[in-house]
């Protein structure tokens, strides 16, 4: 009698293919021999390998369930393939670590998980975010997170707390990092615009226009004399506050004051008599 593939992961006959990919990552990281203690764990682990690489298959799998490892190893005749089942005889490579990093992804696969300081680093949706150390087995679990908290500034720190195996705790903990926007920057709740402006503007008085994060268009006049130190603030246009998002920090508008590079001798004495009048 051969090997049976299904008792090698703990699963049922039953078991679907994401049953079989959660059984294989648990396994895998428990036995592989670079983490485990375990006197027979090469072994077990290369039993793990080649049970996945299997059940994984859907024409191995086909076979296998049909013929059991005799009739998957050993070939069976091409009237029972015609529905595409493993017909050749099936050899196992042998290259348990090559499964690991196929599944896992990455020349070192132990990298996507532990760093020097052996903390888990996980990505999720394009999210990287450090955890804490953990021994057991990372679970399987969605993350749903919401674009428009994230969009709104709301997040800064997401943290998992669960109960491992053995009521062992282990957190997962996300750092949310900016990106950096073409023309607002933020400090804190407040969004911060610099607009470039001559210095006839800056003098007569002029409009901002501002197309908003959330696609409005805002026409803000200015109508002080804008000096270098002179900003002005718009209430409410700012970031949605965490604690209560229904209310926001301040837009500030600042401005960049484009002197001429010469002026002409007639402009000077204008210049000069406008300012001295």
């Amino acid at each position: 009698m051969g090997q049976d593939y299904y008792d090698i992961l703990s699963i049922t006959k039953n078991a679907n293919d994401a049953d079989i990919k959660k059984a294989y990552r648990k396994l895998a990281l428990k036995y592989h021999p670079d983490r485990s203690a375990d006197p027979c764990a090469n072994e077990k682990f290369l039993q793990i390998a080649e049970a996945y690489d299997v059940l994984s298959d859907l024409k191995k799998k086909a076979t296998y369930d049909k013929f059991g490892e005799d009739g998957l190893k050993g070939g069976i005749p091409p009237e029972f393939g015609v529905t595409g089942a493993w017909t050749s005889g099936y050899t196992f490579h042998g290259n348990a670590n090559k499964i690991f990093r196929d599944f896992f992804g990455g020349d070192n696969p132990f990298a996507d998980f532990f760093d020097a300081k052996g903390e888990i680093n996980i990505g999720f949706g394009g999210l990287r975010g450090r955890g804490v150390k953990t021994q057991d087995p990372p679970i399987e679990r969605e993350l749903h997170l919401s674009l428009e908290d994230l969009f709104h500034g709301c997040l800064k720190k997401i943290k998992i707390s669960r109960r491992g195996p053995n009521n062992i705790p282990s957190d997962i903990i996300f750092i949310v990092k900016e990106k950096s926007h073409p023309w607002f920057c933020r400090d804190k709740n407040d969004l911060i615009f610099s607009v470039p402006i001559s210095l006839a503007k800056a003098l007569t008085g002029h409009t901002v226009e501002i197309e908003t994060l959330d696609d409005r268009f805002l026409s803000i006049p200015i109508n002080d004399i804008v000096h270098p130190k002179y900003s002005k603030v718009v209430p409410g246009e700012g970031m949605p506050l965490s604690k209560d998002p229904t209310h926001k920090g301040n837009l500030i508008i600042q401005f960049d004051i484009k002197f001429p590079s010469k002026l002409t001798p007639a402009k000077r004495k204008l210049i000069n008599r406008a300012l001295h009048a």
